[in-house]
């Protein structure tokens, strides 16, 4: 549809939705920026010794070192001066400079938002692969033997932590089979285990909320009269019931980007996987503020990016959601 035909009221209700999404951004980052702030602030021990720490290794931190680093940093600054000057650097698109590294943070991050977003995608594209299609033929039968298969399976993933689902996966598929590398990102098959490791989790709730839609659709009049009128179930199915399962199936992926986001600091943890949440897990360590703030915030902010992804698919989905 060319845009420019767009009515005045679709406009205007477009214009709404950016600003909402761009306001949204901007209190995310400053929300975000400003928890960790504080919250590095409030750790134990002394900040200047962990970055100098950092920088030359825990076997070579010397009073004398760390002191110097804590002058060249000024960390004995007023916290309301160290916070001010985050925030307007942050309104001028400067992240500042990693504490540990001395390189610019926006430049680290380049280097880890790939491989992040990598595992991120291959991670919903194997959930919605899985979960929605075991859960469409679970609600074509509900009560049979594949719907009672899943509810367990589905019950006993989504209860598992992630790190535990994830050593279990390397104890299976590299230790026993050696079909896969356990940990780090050199081979070709190492990205498999960790967005296997996420995409379980939320193929799990996925699963269920696909088998209650077509449960929905399989009870509906519609559907009846479809198969009434002389189609087969299979035309059926792709005419008027994957549609009408998918609606919930994608509005709930909103919900599940919690988990994944959070997944993703532990999961590249484990498997070593060079990302925003792996190097996120190393800067909390170094003390290394700049670092935490500013991946955590483009953590928040893929989850705002995503939020609107999912908005968007269900608005295409959905032509109700378009009014």
């Amino acid at each position: 549809m060319d845009m420019r035909t767009l009515p005045a009221p679709a406009w205007r209700g477009i214009a709404t939705a950016l600003a909402q999404r761009l306001l949204q951004a901007l209190l995310v980052a400053l929300l975000v920026g400003t928890l960790c702030f504080f919250m590095t602030r409030m750790l134990p021990g002394d900040m200047a010794y962990r970055i100098a720490a950092g920088r030359y290794g825990y076997d070579m931190v010397t009073t004398a070192a760390a002191e110097a680093v804590r002058i060249e940093l000024g960390l004995d600054r007023h916290w309301l001066a160290a916070l001010g000057d985050w925030w307007q650097r942050l309104l001028q698109l400067d992240l500042g400079v990693s504490q540990v590294t001395a390189e610019p943070v926006m430049l680290e991050i380049q280097r880890q938002l790939g491989p992040t977003l990598n595992l991120s995608l291959l991670a919903m594209f194997f959930s919605l692969l899985v979960g929605p299609t075991l859960g469409v033929l679970a609600g074509l039968k509900p009560g049979g033997l594949l719907d009672r298969a899943t509810l367990a399976v589905s019950t006993v993933l989504r209860a598992m932590p992630s790190f535990l689902l994830g050593l279990v996966l390397v104890l299976v598929f590299s230790v026993q089979l050696g079909a896969l590398p356990a940990a780090g990102h050199h081979d070709h098959g190492s990205i498999v285990l960790p967005a296997l490791t996420l995409a379980l989790g939320m193929a799990a709730v996925s699963c269920r909320v696909a088998r209650d839609a077509m449960v929905q659709v399989r009870a509906s009049s519609y559907f009846a009269f479809a198969l009434t009128k002389g189609l087969t179930m299979r035309q059926a199915l792709l005419r008027h019931g994957l549609r009408n399962v998918a609606a919930p199936v994608v509005a709930y992926l909103g919900v599940q980007l919690v988990y994944l986001v959070e997944g993703v600091v532990l999961v590249e943890t484990i498997f070593a996987w060079p990302g925003i949440g792996h190097a996120l897990v190393h800067a909390i360590f170094g003390r290394d503020v700049p670092m935490i703030q500013g991946t955590a915030l483009v953590l928040g902010l893929m989850f705002v990016l995503f939020n609107a992804l999912v908005d968007t698919a269900c608005a295409f989905i959905d032509p109700r959601r378009r009014a």
